[in-house]
This record gives structure tokens, C-alpha cells and sequence, in this order.
């Protein structure tokens, strides 16, 4: 999805560059003009598409979150991905739309669009934080600990590691972060190493520890992104509301002009 963005900014950046980097009080002679300004049939087209995909994003994603719409077909976790994907490809092209000529009620409208990005950038980061079912529920903190095994014994009765090793690991997944190990991974590829451990063992164990430091880190923190992620609601959604007002606004108004795409 992200190489569909890239390549789609690309295009867009490339078809239209004469154009977007001509003086705003000189686009009106620009032999494209009546193609690429905001209320021409591409740029228009643009703007109508850019808005779908937005509205169609968070119509989607709520609808199956908050009201269990298609609850079987629909993995919120998947949906998560194609909802941030339809939000950023979405407000790109509507960056395109207004031809970055910004004033009046719509630059209100595109600033908190860019806010809404932005934070909903940082609120998947807090998201993938707190694990979560494959349904996308998400895990107590009971829940969590219980996806811990009992990594030192593991590795005692399966890869017959020595205590020395096995406390370097037990050091490395500790889930005290007030605790800093003065291990790393690194060190403990070195360790493995020097126990002429074999590679396709190696690569599995150190496989095992960087699945349970990556848990332990998630159980040490996940009462703190819970909270950030309460927080990052209170944040993100009146931006998304603010921009939906004034964009229907911004649509009547178009409307009531007389500008329509293709009709």
C-alpha cells in the first residue's frame, strides 16, 4: 500500500509539474489551466475522489469497530491498515485538488486534514503498541503475560544452553524496564557463538528472544499507550470533525456556484 502511494504522488507530482510550479498570478496562462485548476475536470475529479476515499475510510473502519458490520468478513486489524491507507492516499490527492493554493475556510479544512494525518500516524504506532488478538480485540494485561513462556527452560531442555547463557538471556527479556540489561542481542549472538551453537540454532534462539524482549517491553509499557491512546482520541477525532464540517461546507458551496464534474 505504501508503494500504491508513492508511485500515485509520483504520478501526479510528474503530470502536473509545469503547472505546479508556475506563479499562482500566472497559472491563468498556462496552456493546462482549465485542466489542472481546483474546478477543472482533473482537478475537480481530484478533490471528488480524494473526498471518497477519505469518507469511504472512516465510514468502513467505524462501521465494522463500533457497530460489528460484516464482523466475520472483516479482521479489524487489516481494516486498520486499509483505513489508514484510504486516509493518507485520500488527502494527497486532495493536496493535488487544490493545486496547493491555499486560503480562506478551505486552508482550515486542508490544516486539520494534515492533523488528522499526522496524528492518525502517531496513533497506529500507539495502536501496534497493546497487543491484540487476530480479530483485533485487545489483550489485558493478564492476557498479555500470559503469552510468555518459560523462555530459560526452553532453551535448557531444547538447545541444552548453559546457565551463563540462559541468564544473559533471562537479562535481555526481563520486562523490569527500570532494569537496563547491560546485555543486547548482539552480545548474546557473540556468546552463542563462542558455545559453537549451530548457525540454524542460533538463528532460532536469538529468533525466541527478540519475539520475548519485544512482549516484555509491550507488557512494561502497555497500561501507559493504553492511557496515551484514550488521550490521542480526545486529540484526533475534532480534528476529523472540524475538517468533515468544513468540507461539506466547502462541497454546497462548489454546488451552489454551479461547479460540477462531468455533468
Amino acid at each position: 500500500m505504501v508503494i500504491i502511494v508513492v508511485v500515485v504522488t509520483f504520478y501526479l507530482s510528474y503530470t502536473g509539474y509545469s503547472y505546479y510550479q508556475t506563479p499562482l498570478e500566472e497559472r491563468f496562462y498556462h496552456p493546462h489551466y482549465s485542466w489542472f485548476k481546483s474546478s477543472g475536470i482533473y482537478g475537480q475529479g481530484l478533490g471528488i475522489f480524494g473526498t471518497f476515499f477519505i469518507l469511504f475510510g472512516v465510514s468502513i473502519y467505524i462501521a465494522r469497530k463500533r457497530y460489528n458490520f460484516m464482523v466475520k468478513q472483516l479482521r479489524l486489524k487489516y481494516l486498520l491498515e486499509f483505513h489508514i491507507f484510504l486516509c493518507v492516499l485520500g488527502p494527497i490527492l486532495i493536496l493535488f485538488h487544490t493545486a496547493f493554493k491555499f486560503g480562506g475556510i478551505v486552508s482550515i479544512a486542508f490544516w486539520s486534514m494534515v492533523a488528522v494525518v499526522l496524528s492518525g500516524v502517531v496513533g497506529r504506532y500507539i495502536y501496534i503498541q497493546i497487543p491484540r488478538t487476530i480479530e483485533g480485540r485487545e489483550l489485558s494485561l493478564n492476557e498479555v503475560k500470559s503469552l510468555k513462556t518459560d523462555l530459560a527452560t526452553v532453551l535448557s531442555e531444547k538447545f541444552k544452553l548453559d546457565n551463563e547463557t540462559i541468564q544473559i538471556v533471562v537479562s535481555i527479556t526481563n520486562e523490569d524496564s527500570s532494569k537496563k540489561s547491560k546485555f543486547t542481542i548482539a552480545s548474546l549472538r557473540k556468546e552463542l557463538q563462542k558455545s559453537n551453537i549451530p548457525k540454524s540454532e542460533c538463528i532460532a534462539i536469538l529468533k525466541m528472544v527478540k519475539k520475548e524482549k519485544s512482549l516484555s517491553g509491550k507488557i512494561a509499557r502497555l497500561q501507559t499507550m493504553q492511557k496515551l491512546l484514550k488521550y490521542w482520541h480526545v486529540l484526533h477525532m475534532p480534528f476529523a470533525l472540524i475538517m468533515l464540517v468544513i468540507v461539506v461546507i466547502h462541497i454546497i458551496v462548489t454546488l451552489t456556484l454551479g461547479y460540477k464534474w462531468l455533468f
